[in-house]
């Protein structure tokens, strides 16, 4: 007999791809307007996008058949909205991390920090926060986090099997000063275990406790490690625009909504207000995870004195790590001196408080040249500096390949994310122009008798919960146009509740499926779910505070809050 449950569970994502539409197409057809018909584009992509049951990116192209067929948009004016300047960030962005990654780079850069840092538990987690939160800023969190979870738990196995061997020799050098009598037994016994591999010798009671709970300690220490790698990737890569995914369609949504804006987030300025936040979220998660996982016990934790031999044991093997890396090659420098230049650049094209070298240069008359210019500009040097200095004398040789081939891009770089950005800029553009923006916009104008604050807070909370049952990527990409529409009807600052629920859908730290870096720290660290649960919900708590901290402070400076600005009236023009 069938067992019609489980049919209709593996067989689920085709009946939500056929029944969805049609269980949904009452209300175009009862409300027969552009508005109703852009709604049911969206509703449409909202749920399968939160149930995932086609790909996400696959989902993103619905707008290039759904708006011209529905008489929203033409076919030409949707496909233009697949590739924007803030894509060409992110192709950038992704290039110069492909790099990176490619020559290692990312991998001695940690190694470094962590030599500098130490073995300590609570220094060596600090120390794993930090390198997870700086690299996870420039390349993704995910392949942060599939880098560092393998070193760290190289470094903690060996800790562990150091401490355990200091403890049996602790416990032997014990029972020496008890009795000695005892202690000559002993050591008879373990020689003849040497011998004869299948001795039944059982270790005494205080030896196993000791052993107990030397692995019950170090138990919590791996599944502490495992979660401030993955949760410190997904704070640090909200410190910077190219970070993640969401803070992109943050800047495209802006563009795409309010195209007067003169460009009020751009790499500096999203920098100024995030990377103050980033810091005192990893802060503040460092503490919550040093207290649920090692305790408080500073003097165990930190360490006092000279270093035992476990401590050497363990550094030894973080610095074999990096002897294996041997010496910096011209290919290492040669991306580290781009790198290094791309954010000069970016910090100093509209610094904001003076002209930047673009403005100078090229923007005198307009925006012309863009952070995506340069990150292409500088990308492309990728493909024609060389990976070795060229050799001159002695026999021909072919000449040495550049530092970055496409075959590699082609492999690693994420085309999904490039539609998924397209796809959130179309919906964008058809609540636009089919009006669903402007009714959206007086449906929520009761919220205005509600104090700002509250409304950044409660929306923070629901975005984060959102976002652990679905992508981050997807989770902003329905919230901004809405958010935006609220904001110009209650007169409020766009940016007062776009930027935190944006990264506020960072914020995924609750659940396994959450994040692909939750995924791989849940794979690695023998974690249960409830493991998860209890550490993130706080530090869900603790980020949507330091954001509103962040906003109602040097954000409502930086960004101006207290004024509505005349960019953001789109309501009054034809």
């Amino acid at each position: 007999m069938v067992n019609w449950g489980s049919w209709f569970w593996y067989h689920r994502n085709y009946l939500i791809i056929v029944l969805t539409p049609l269980i949904i197409l009452p209300l175009p057809l009862a409300l027969p307007s552009s508005e109703a018909r852009c709604g049911y584009a969206i509703i449409l992509m909202a749920l399968y996008w939160s149930t995932e049951c086609m790909p996400l990116a696959v989902t993103a192209l619905l707008p290039v058949v759904l708006f011209p067929m529905m008489g929203i948009m033409k076919a030409g004016d949707v496909s233009i909205e697949y590739l924007k300047d803030s894509n060409m960030l992110f192709i950038g962005g992704l290039l110069v991390a492909i790099a990176v990654e490619h020559w290692n780079l990312h991998k001695r850069i940690a190694l470094r920090v962590l030599l500098l840092v130490g073995v300590r538990p609570a220094l060596l987690m600090m120390g794993f926060m930090i390198v997870s939160a700086f690299l996870s800023m420039w390349i993704s969190n995910t392949a942060t986090t599939a880098m560092m979870l393998p070193i760290a738990h190289a470094v903690l196995q060996q800790l562990r099997d150091t401490e355990v061997q200091a403890d049996e020799r602790d416990f032997q050098a014990g029972q020496a000063q008890d009795n000695m009598a005892f202690e000559l037994e002993t050591r008879q016994t373990k020689l003849e275990m040497i011998d004869d591999k299948k001795s039944d010798f059982v270790p005494q009671p205080e030896e196993r406790a000791c052993k107990k709970a030397t692995e019950s300690k170090y138990d919590l220490l791996t599944k502490g490690m495992s979660l401030s790698v993955c949760y410190s990737a997904s704070i640090g890569g909200t410190a910077t625009l190219t970070g993640t995914t969401p803070n992109l369609i943050l800047k495209g949504q802006m563009d795409e909504i309010f195209p007067d804006n003169g460009g009020v987030i751009n790499f500096a300025s999203w920098f100024g207000f995030c990377f103050p936040n980033m810091v005192l979220t990893l802060v503040l998660t460092w503490v919550w995870l040093q207290f649920m996982f090692l305790g408080f016990n500073l003097k165990k934790s930190f360490g006092c004195g000279g270093k035992s031999d476990r401590d050497k044991e363990a550094y030894a093997v973080m610095k074999e790590e990096y002897a294996k890396l041997g010496s910096m090659k011209f290919a290492e420098i040669a991306v580290l001196i781009i790198f290094i230049l791309l954010v000069l650049l970016w910090f100093t094209r509209e610094p904001g408080f003076i002209d930047g070298w673009a403005t100078v240069l090229f923007n005198m008359n307009g925006a012309f040249v863009s952070d995506g210019t340069i990150a292409i500009l500088m990308s492309m040097l990728f493909f024609v500096v060389p990976s070795e200095l060229p050799r001159l004398g002695g026999k021909p040789i072919k000449s040495p390949p550049a530092l970055l081939n496409w075959q590699v891009v082609h492999e690693r770089m994420p085309w999904n994310i490039i539609l998924l950005l397209g796809g959130g800029f179309a919906l964008a553009a058809g609540s636009e122009k089919s009006g669903l923006s402007l009714w959206l916009g007086e449906s929520l104008a009761p919220l205005q008798k509600i104090p700002p604050f509250a409304i950044s807070l409660l929306l923070c909370l629901l975005v984060a919960t959102f976002t652990e049952c679905s992508s981050n990527t997807a989770t902003t990409t329905l919230f901004l146009p809405i958010l935006a529409s609220m904001a110009t009807a209650i007169k409020i600052h766009p940016l007062y509740v776009m930027l935190p629920c944006t990264i506020a859908a960072s914020l995924a730290f609750m659940l396994p499926v959450a994040t692909p870096p939750n995924a791989i720290a849940f794979s690695f660290g023998n974690l249960k779910v409830l493991d998860m649960v209890r550490a993130g919900f706080m530090l869900n708590i603790i980020g949507i505070l330091c954001i509103n901290l962040g906003i109602n402070t040097w954000g409502y400076a930086m960004f101006d809050m207290g004024t509505f600005p005349a960019w953001a009236n789109v309501t009054s023009k034809p």
